[in-house]
């Protein structure tokens, strides 16, 4: 049996960035297409647009909660509170395992926006090595 970690993983690893495949797999029951959520998430990968801010991995993990408990219009304020309260766990959770939520600093100063840090990003392996494991540990917390 696949798990949420998982799927993530693979469509990780077929291309898709850190967000897209954390929301597409964590996603349940948030009223949208599968096709939708992938799309809306593209621009969350490597920290938003290579900015290195806040994990691609996390910011998924981010939306797919929304998607599945934020506030809708018409929905209770307590919504937002709620989901507030997640997104916390998840990101406190996160850091927890691996010392930061800032994609720079997951990837050690690595700079995504130029063509050397693209570069030095591929030789040191930081798809495999790095970012499918928080890949994989923003999916699990999220669940």
């Amino acid at each position: 049996m696949s798990t949420t970690a998982d799927n993530a993983e693979t469509l990780f690893l077929q291309g898709y960035n850190c967000a897209q495949a954390v929301a597409h797999a964590c996603t349940r029951d948030g009223g949208v297409a599968p096709e939708f959520v992938v799309k809306l998430a593209t621009g969350f990968g490597a920290g938003m647009g290579r900015k290195q801010e806040v994990c691609g991995a996390v910011t998924g993990g981010i939306l797919a909660l929304s998607l599945r408990q934020g506030r809708a219009l018409g929905d209770d304020k307590a919504r937002t509170g709620e989901t507030y309260a997640a997104v916390r766990e998840l990101m406190n959770g996160f850091a927890a395992q691996h010392g930061s939520c800032r994609c720079c600093e997951l990837l050690d100063g690595c700079d995504l926006q130029t063509e050397a840090g693209q570069r030095e990003f591929q030789e040191k392996g930081y798809l495999r090595g790095r970012c499918l494991g928080y890949v994989r540990t923003a999916a699990e917390l999220v669940g």
